[in-house]
């Protein structure tokens, strides 16, 4: 075994189990997909961490790896179905979109910067995963064209309220991800019915924020 197997399996013994995680196809999704292809090489010793791990962006814009114990419990808490289309919105390199990509159908991912955009593309198609589309498009934005989604997962915190990705989610469709709308950040799980979208709070966590769903800053005199 490699020694980025053998980090891999320790990842998911020491990390990912004792979570709560307990749905198998995530468990054996985040054992598959090799997160180290997702980060830059300098940084491949930090893949299986317990931490977010910077990978890019455009200027101020930060992309992140979110931790893995946040990544696998919002996966769980989002329910994917094997014939779900799921929206991963910051998607940064790739690899929740990859992990989604075993779970569901087809994803559709998106990242506001191109470069990084065409990044997780690259290492996408080099891993054989056929079932996901990359999209260069802001957070808030997400991706209307492609949708409506049976799941949205958010790669990173929002510090507004998304309506604008609520509103691409089927009937019965959900939205996942961390809210710091307010203190402490919560992952919450936002669900569309007929005539209203429904909240509930899953668990309290903090990752960073996606660049375009930060809050505006204040006015100050």
């Amino acid at each position: 075994m490699s020694d980025f197997a053998t980090a891999r399996q320790n990842m998911v013994d020491g990390q990912i189990r004792p979570s709560s995680v307990t749905d198998w196809r995530i468990i054996d999704a985040m054992r598959a997909v090799p997160r180290e292809a997702f980060v830059p090489e300098s940084q491949r010793a930090l893949a299986y961490l317990d931490i977010d791990i910077e990978v890019g962006g455009n200027g101020a814009a930060k992309e992140f790896l979110i931790k893995p114990v946040v990544t696998a419990r919002l996966l769980q808490s989002a329910g994917i179905a094997p014939t779900d289309h799921v929206l991963v919105v910051g998607c940064a390199t790739g690899y929740v979109a990859a992990l989604a990509a075993k779970l569901a159908g087809r994803v559709t991912a998106t990242v506001g910067d191109a470069a990084l955009a065409a990044k997780a593309a690259a290492i996408l198609t080099g891993l054989r995963f056929g079932n996901v589309s990359v999209r260069t498009a802001p957070a808030a934005a997400g991706c209307p064209e492609e949708g409506p989604y049976d799941v949205i997962l958010l790669n990173g915190a929002t510090e507004i309220v998304p309506t604008g990705l609520y509103g691409q989610l089927k009937q019965g469709g959900r939205l996942v991800g961390v809210f710091a709308t307010e203190r402490p950040q919560r992952a919450m799980i936002v669900t569309r019915s007929k005539n209203d979208f429904g909240t509930r709070v899953v668990f309290d966590t903090t990752v960073p924020v996606l660049p375009e769903l930060q809050r505006a800053p204040a006015f100050v005199f």
